[in-house]
């Protein structure tokens, strides 16, 4: 198996769980004492989120890219990065190395596609709800993005920003997810992809009435499938 280097940190608690399913999914696969051949690259997020602030992605991709060559130097066979938000930079860092760079957004539609649904409703930053990138890398699968409208977008980032990277979590805050799902398929959606790995932290299957798809869990098992090839 290649070696996956992991871009994390962003938030550290979703990185956490990111690096658990990854070793979860090899020990129930072979068995024994076998775990994940894995390098962390565990960013400060505060840098990062300060660039978010400013809207400073070029910078935020500069960093990213020079971390991701530094994990391919040190033998990583494949680069994956754990969070949702920053493969808005995901070209830049695509482009600065050589070995594969497994993008969340092609795993998350994959599996949708396969599921043969064609709107899904999206979750995640206010960058990924309201920027075009995720919602783009979808639609070249043929997916159409449904965003909240901008009150629920509002609620969505700040429990991301203030309660989940902060490992928060409510009971009070899972409802008002469970109430955007709900808005979201009134609206068409017939899926709702968790668009930000900290979410979850907060819900599951068991929160919406329509297919959900994790991009974490699913992220790392394509990752483990491109090692192993």
């Amino acid at each position: 198996m290649k070696i996956i280097g992991v871009l994390g940190g962003m938030s550290w608690e979703s990185s956490l769980d990111w690096y658990r399913m990854a070793n979860e999914q090899v020990r129930d696969r072979l068995g024994g004492f076998h775990s994940a051949p894995i390098l962390l690259d565990s960013l400060d997020f505060a840098e990062i989120e300060a660039l978010q602030a400013t809207g400073d992605w070029d910078g935020a991709g500069r960093i990213l890219a020079a971390h991701a060559r530094g994990l391919e130097a040190a033998g990583a066979g494949l680069v994956v990065l754990c969070t949702n938000t920053m493969h808005l930079v995901a070209d830049q860092i695509s482009a600065a190395i050589d070995v594969p760079f497994i993008h969340i957004g092609d795993t998350t539609a994959e599996v949708i596609r396969a599921k043969g649904l064609a709107t899904v409703g999206l979750l995640g930053t206010a960058f990924t709800m309201e920027q075009a990138f995720y919602r783009d890398r979808l639609a070249d699968h043929g997916i159409t993005s449904l965003i909240p409208d901008e009150k629920d977008r509002a609620t969505v980032h700040r429990i991301i920003y203030e309660e989940l990277v902060r490992g928060i979590v409510t009971e009070d805050s899972r409802q008002a997810y469970r109430e955007v799902i709900g808005r979201l398929v009134a609206a068409g959606a017939q899926g709702i992809v968790l668009g930000c790995t900290e979410i979850e932290l907060l819900i599951g299957q068991q929160d919406s009435p329509v297919p959900v798809f994790p991009t974490t869990a699913l992220h790392v098992t394509a990752a483990l499938a491109a090692a192993e090839e």
